[in-house]
């Protein structure tokens, strides 16, 4: 036994949101930070864009780009930089200090620690890979500062 194939049309049919008769669109507007959407046959859309005509006259445009570059700027200010969240760079900076290794309390962790993090758990040469790099960091430590040209010129 075959069995039939029924079809579904579906049908949206806008209404005036004033008035109750047939709209012809849906507008959408924003006031005070607020977005609205109604719809309106076209002689009550006319009406609205005409009602905001002055106002949108004297205005100027707000656009996606300036949304964007506020929520750039949060996202700046609230990241490390490195894709890390704060806590995961403060128990890295943790790790570091107690397995000896230089790290700085603020700024940017230098990749050599970071290496040695993302191995400790990693491989078994972990701990081996964490000893150079602790000698590394004391032995660039120790090494005088270089002058400047300008200053050893300037000095002779």
């Amino acid at each position: 036994m075959e069995t039939a194939k029924m079809a579904q049309i579906t049908q949206v049919t806008l209404v005036d949101d004033l008035d109750g008769g047939e709209a012809a669109e849906s507008v959408t507007f924003s006031l005070d930070g607020k977005t609205y959407e109604i719809d309106l046959s076209e002689q009550h859309a006319a009406a609205l864009r005409d009602a905001f005509a002055p106002f949108i006259g004297g205005a100027r445009r707000a656009g996606n780009a300036a949304k964007v570059g506020s929520q750039q700027r949060m996202s700046t200010v609230r990241s490390t930089g490195s894709g890390r969240s704060r806590g995961e760079t403060a128990a890295i900076r943790e790790w570091a200090n107690a397995n000896g290794l230089d790290v700085s309390t603020r700024g940017r962790i230098s990749s050599t620690v970071l290496e040695a993090y993302e191995n400790r758990t990693t491989s078994p040469v972990a701990e081996a890979v964490a000893e150079p790099v602790a000698e590394v960091a004391v032995e660039a430590q120790s090494k005088p500062k270089r002058r400047t040209r300008k200053k050893a010129n300037a000095d002779a």
